[in-house]
């Protein structure tokens, strides 16, 4: 049968657009979903701020006046002009297993990609660092996280059998959080203290985290500047997400460590796993969505790691010690049991070693394709 590529140009198009996965995952025990007003202010260009240096476009593929597939084509300026990677970006990228779909959606992308000189094609990513990117190659019958892709394993096969080849990869591990933190790592962290003047700091309240985080994404972008991958965040992105997220992270699990002059040194932002409050939540908070959230907040076994910044000149002097022992004397105040890494790109070393004496699981496994563009 014909298929039909659309260009997403409505708001009730662009609710279709985030939509289709729920329908195309219906039945699937471990896809999350996410918050169906949450992806639409970050699709907006109204909302984001992400699109004072970005653009997007949204396509939908139809097949018997049923939508079959979707794929948002992006090109990051910021990346292109000042850091010289002539890329067009492909995300929120799913589709029924019908190479055909997957062609017609993908030369949108190379459409875009050629009509503004670029010189290759990269997905499934996001507009920065900060989404979800990497395609799931090893894991399928894992849980995803709030902030990662779940998808079925014939998407790589599509992406292969088009003359892709493997552009990043990424590594996630499963944690069992020890009972009893190692008696080296609560000695080390007080030498390490000692050492260095340093200090850990404990917040009351989410108010009491906001002024250091724009220190955090400092770190951040001096944590991972050295990856070839990285596009650092722009100030108008960290005030967005400040606005966004800071508010609602429980301070328990936000452990910073500062020198005696009081500036961030470190950083790690865990939360409880949200992954099956999504799946009853079923895309919205209301009316009864937030219950399940609420629920997962107070009483959880898992948790998430999902930020963490070293200052270079710390890096590899023991800081995260100190951040460990934070870390876990909140995962027994709140019971929980099991941590689960985000994706770390597989080059990424300093950051796996960090988990190395809690014998970490490989869990899940995942990458990004690239091709060149032929705009001949």
């Amino acid at each position: 049968m014909h298929v039909l590529i659309k260009k997403v140009s409505t708001k009730k198009e662009l609710e279709k657009f985030i939509k289709f996965p729920m329908k195309l995952y219906a039945n699937n025990p471990y896809y999350v979903p996410p918050l169906i007003s949450e992806e639409i202010v970050t699709l907006s260009p109204l909302k984001n701020p992400v699109f004072s240096h970005a653009e997007a476009h949204y396509y939908l593929a139809y097949k018997n006046n049923e939508i079959v597939g979707r794929i948002a084509a992006i090109i990051n300026w910021k990346e292109v002009r000042e850091q010289g990677k002539k890329k067009v970006r492909f995300g929120w990228f799913d589709v029924i297993d019908d190479q055909e779909v997957t062609k017609l959606l993908l030369d949108k992308v190379f459409e875009l990609g050629c009509e503004n000189q670029l010189q290759e094609i990269e997905g499934p990513v996001g507009f920065s660092n900060l989404e979800k990117a990497g395609l799931l190659t090893f894991g399928f019958d894992k849980i995803a996280t709030m902030v990662t892709l779940y998808n079925h394993s014939y998407y790589e096969k599509h992406l292969l059998d088009l003359g892709f080849e493997t552009s990043n990869e990424w590594v996630e591990y499963e944690i069992d959080t020890p009972t009893v933190l190692p008696e080296k790592v609560v000695k080390f962290s007080k030498i390490v203290k000692e050492r260095y003047g340093l200090k850990d700091l404990k917040f009351k309240n989410s108010n009491e985290i906001i002024p250091y985080v724009d220190e955090m994404f400092d770190l951040i972008n001096k944590t991972y500047a050295h990856l070839a991958t990285y596009v650092p965040i722009a100030q108008e992105q960290i005030n967005y997400y400040k606005e966004k997220y800071i508010k609602i992270i429980n301070p328990d699990f936000v452990n910073c460590i500062v020198n005696d002059e009081g500036r961030l040194v470190a950083f790690a932002i865990t939360m409880p796993s949200y992954s099956k409050a999504l799946q009853k939540a079923k895309g919205s908070l209301y009316p009864f969505g937030w219950i399940h959230f609420l629920k997962a907040s107070r009483k959880n076994d898992s948790a998430a790691f999902y930020l963490i910044g070293v200052d270079p000149k710390f890096q590899n002097k023991g800081v995260t010690a100190i951040i460990f022992q934070q870390m876990f004397d909140a995962f027994h105040k709140y019971g929980i049991k099991y941590l689960e890494t985000n994706p770390e790109l597989i080059e990424n070393k300093s950051i796996q070693a960090l988990w190395e004496q809690y014998k970490p699981v490989n869990h899940k496994k995942r990458k990004s394709f690239r091709k060149d563009l032929d705009c001949q």
